[in-house]
């Protein structure tokens, strides 16, 4: 979903102008798109990559990102430097080396990808707006699912495996996601003193009723049992959307955007799914990503916020 390992393993609203803004005005806007996965895209039910040469973050062009510049045109310049696997450190001040679509058994032709620079070198006085959906790479989500794919094999869907042998190690890990997540938010603001900073929030992955997911189906959560996602959702997504908006609340140029209400009918495991399984419908590898229609939402939502944040306050 949001790390090394599922990327080593796979791989309404109209927005409308601002009131009284002139197209001349436009260059004055500047969008910084900053972020893991669940930014980048990633996944083929996401779009395709479209940056060519490819850097190995794996950009795609139904993203939100790029959703969102393509409704607002002229209105904001955008500068999108989210990258699959990035950590919240990668984005403070590592430089990441992407890992594209580099898969056991089916490696990426152009891998290894030259490190790219620290996400938030991007921002700088000039920018006006800052987007950024990070945390779970932080927290080690793709390792915990993995973990829980390999526990739950043989079970019959019966039982917590995976909770019973990692759950004691997770508020620790949230705990690193906090630290890092507040390190990265002043670095933001160091960085761009007069930007709002929008903290994207996680989607719904799992649905309160896990009854709806099937065991060992592929395009679902495969061999994870239906008592594990009732933890992960419960004791590791959940508190995850939570710790990032605390964070987000500690700083006054930040605000918080919640997906997770939005889209709780749309589920890996309901039939309108906004996020993908382990494999996507057309038996692509997706590892828990959001594909077309996630990202769409996604858009609605950050562009409002956008607009929110360009308005005059006067």
């Amino acid at each position: 979903m949001l790390g090394s390992v599922a990327a080593l393993t796979a791989g309404a609203f109209t927005p409308a102008q601002l009131v009284g803004a002139q197209p001349a005005a436009a260059a004055d806007y500047d969008w910084v798109a900053l972020g893991d996965s669940y930014t980048a895209g990633v996944i083929q039910a996401a779009g395709d990559v479209f940056e060519i040469p490819r850097d190995g973050c794996e950009r795609t062009d139904r993203s939100y990102p790029q959703v969102i510049d393509r409704d607002l045109g002229s209105l904001i310049e955008l500068t999108n430097v989210s990258c699959g696997a990035a950590t919240i450190e990668d984005i403070t001040f590592n430089a990441q080396q992407p890992i594209g679509r580099n898969m056991p058994g089916n490696p990426d032709p152009d891998y290894p990808f030259p490190p790219v620079p620290p996400q938030s070198e991007a921002v700088g006085p000039a920018t006006d707006v800052i987007t950024v959906g990070v945390g779970g790479n932080t927290l080690g989500f793709a390792d915990i699912l993995f973990k829980c794919l390999e526990l739950g094999q043989g079970s019959g869907g019966v039982g917590t495996p995976c909770k019973d042998e990692l759950a004691a190690g997770i508020p620790g890990k949230l705990k690193t996601v906090s630290r890092d997540y507040d390190e990265m938010l002043a670095r933001l603001h160091e960085k761009g003193p007069h930007a709002k900073i929008l903290a994207v929030g996680y989607p719904t992955v799992i649905p309160r009723d896990t009854s709806k997911c099937r065991y060992n189906d592929i395009h679902q959560f495969f061999s994870i049992t239906q008592g594990d996602l009732d933890w992960l959702r419960q004791d590791v997504l959940d508190p995850l959307n939570k710790t990032i908006e605390k964070s987000t609340g500690t700083q006054d140029t930040a605000t918080f955007v919640n997906l997770y209400d939005s889209s709780e009918e749309h589920s890996v495991c309901d039939a309108g799914k906004w996020v993908e399984g382990i494999f996507d419908s057309d038996d692509r590898p997706a590892l828990v990503h959001p594909n077309a229609r996630g990202h769409r939402n996604a858009a609605d939502h950050i562009t409002s916020e956008i607009l929110n944040a360009l308005a005059p306050t006067d």
